[in-house]
């Protein structure tokens, strides 16, 4: 009976081992363009995106409604998990976006507070960030006119998730993206991937930094993890070894034992 409890102690562990046997590997890169827009006063047709932050908030609030939209280059993930994996040899995992909350600098912003907001995955990658700051507004990139009446299509972009902002101007949240077919086809094909921010609720108003504000650690930033996908005459062979080494562990301190 304490042999047969051994086998599969050691079966069980076996199995979780062959996992090691997949590989893992993880790719992150930060923005390379982004900028956030706003519906206040008459500022919708203002460009902001060289402003040093990003804004989200709520339709209600007293300075207006806040969007914000980035871009990530995703060559980088792809060039590095096919030189670890072999082309077509490796599936994305997890995709998570890390956001450097910001402190209130600025009047045109909305006070901070927390709430929801959602993130978006647009087809439309052409915008253009612009150089606007939040003291002198431009019209060289990306406006909130521009942006619901060209660069959103409702039909097309597709939901990445609903995500809690706790409130507070310091410190980094993390916020792991739905895997949805557009995005990792943009993954697994290093395209660019855009992304759009904007409120789920009434309260919501979120300030972080963006690419051209702050220490690069505090730049938006994309985390991918991916697995490779080896044959599956590999991973039985994996599994086989690994049982046969903890059997061979198992016996061995049997035999010590009976002397």
């Amino acid at each position: 009976m304490k042999m047969q409890a051994k086998f599969w102690s050691a079966l069980a562990v076996a199995l979780f081992g062959a996992g090691i046997c997949l590989g893992q590997a993880s790719f992150s890169s930060q923005s390379v363009a982004d900028a956030f827009v706003t519906s206040g006063g008459s500022l919708s047709s203002s460009n902001f995106g060289g402003a040093g932050a990003l804004s989200l908030s709520a339709s209600g609030l007293p300075q207006g409604e806040f969007q914000s939209v980035l871009k990530f280059s995703l060559a980088g993930a792809e060039n590095s998990f096919n030189a670890q994996f072999g082309v077509g040899q490796w599936t994305v995992q997890s995709v998570t976006l890390e956001l450097t909350s910001s402190p209130h600098g600025n009047s045109i912003f909305n006070n901070i507070a927390a709430g929801r907001f959602n993130v978006s995955l647009m087809q439309n990658n052409s915008w253009v960030e612009g150089t606007g700051t939040g003291g002198t507004p431009t019209s060289d990139g990306i406006s909130f006119d521009s942006l619901l009446g060209v660069y959103i299509n409702n039909a097309a972009d597709q939901g990445l998730g609903t995500f809690s902002f706790p409130g507070g101007s310091s410190g980094q949240n993390a916020y792991t993206l739905a895997l949805s077919s557009g995005l990792v086809s943009d993954v697994m094909s290093g395209d660019d991937a855009s992304l759009r921010l904007f409120a789920a609720d009434s309260t919501v108003s979120y300030l972080f930094s963006s690419r051209s504000g702050g220490a690069p650690a505090a730049q938006p930033t994309i985390v991918v993890e991916a697995t490779a996908v080896p044959e599956p005459g590999s991973v039985l062979l994996c599994a086989a070894a690994l049982i046969m080494f903890l059997l061979l562990q198992s016996v061995r301190r049997w035999i010590r034992r009976q002397r």
